[in-house]
């Protein structure tokens, strides 16, 4: 912002936006214009913003949430691959059911305001995400996550004949970190200390929905992405583990 003092000598200052917090909920991102998508992006991956010469680091902890209209409706655009892939999960939401949208009725017709109740201070976030980063995950995990990653793509040797048909390009490097990850925090929240295959299962689908593009072919024959994905999980196999011998 431009600032004048008494003397009229002017000088910029800069103030901070509504970037500059832990959650950042961008509401119907899709119809936002692409200046905007792309002005997201350093503050995804990065964690900072860049103004003229100086960075200033986002507050911890800092992440996204966003919703997005149907591509079908006017006025949005489609978000690019290089910002999608910065989201870890891509979850659908449809109507809700006739209790759900009985209780949204009678929660926003009347004038009483909501009671907001503090759940989890900055500092209990870090330390989950410090906790859920502790979890191990073994080396077939690791060979399981990297085989369907790769098996994604239609130009990998590892891809089944119905991916080099259906699927125009495959998930990134980011895909296998976020199944991890997703794998990570289901283990940490059911008590245990490792993840298992079933974690990684689990969390696939909204992984890889918004990381694998079906082409023509699978559209015309009534596939989608989750179908595509479901068949996939079906053909790579669980890593085999070696028993132990005792020696």
């Amino acid at each position: 912002m431009l600032d004048e003092d008494e003397h009229g000598r002017r000088s910029f200052r800069f103030v901070e936006g509504p970037v500059f917090t832990n959650i950042l909920l961008a509401d119907e991102i899709n119809r936002t214009p692409p200046k905007t998508q792309a002005a997201l992006l350093q503050a995804m991956q990065e964690r900072d913003v860049t103004v003229g010469q100086t960075t200033y680091s986002l507050p911890e902890p800092f992440f996204t949430i966003a919703t997005q209209n149907p591509i079908e409706q006017e006025g949005t655009y489609p978000l690019p691959e290089a910002q999608l892939d910065r989201f870890m999960f891509n979850i659908k939401i449809d109507y809700p059911s006739l209790a759900e949208e009985q209780q949204i009725l009678t929660a926003t017709t009347r004038q009483e305001k909501p009671d907001l109740k503090k759940v989890l201070s900055a500092r209990a976030i870090l330390n989950l995400q410090k906790l859920v980063g502790s979890v191990a995950v073994s080396e077939y995990i690791i060979k399981y996550v990297a085989t369907l990653v790769r098996a994604t793509r239609p130009r990998d040797e590892s891809a089944p004949k119905f991916i080099r048909e259906l699927v125009d390009w495959g998930a990134g490097p980011r895909a296998g970190q976020f199944l991890i990850h997703g794998g990570k925090a289901l283990a940490a929240m059911d008590g245990r200390f490792t993840v298992a295959p079933e974690d990684v299962r689990k969390v696939a689908i909204p992984v890889l929905r918004h990381r694998v593009s079906t082409n023509f072919q699978a559209q015309a024959e009534g596939m989608t992405t989750e179908d595509v994905i479901g068949r996939l999980m079906e053909e790579i196999r669980l890593p085999e583990i070696p028993k132990y011998s005792g020696q």
